[in-house]
């Protein structure tokens, strides 16, 4: 059986901690900041995990991680 291809987007989006969490950035932060609030973008630095429902997706997008 060949190998599998990991997912592009993926692979920059998320990464898999020693436990088995998916981790990811939040959203919104690249561009048009200066109509956000502070307290928004300073919320927005701070990591999060995908949701349990996603999950199995994600993994199956970057089986190599």
């Amino acid at each position: 059986m060949p190998k599998m291809k990991t997912h592009s987007g993926a692979k920059k989006r998320f990464n898999l901690t020693k436990t088995g969490k998916v981790k990811k950035a939040k959203a919104y932060k690249s561009h048009i900041l200066t109509k956000k609030t502070t307290k928004r973008t300073r919320h927005l630095r701070a990591g999060g995990y995908a949701d349990v429902t996603t999950e199995a997706t994600i993994r199956k997008m970057i089986p190599y991680k």
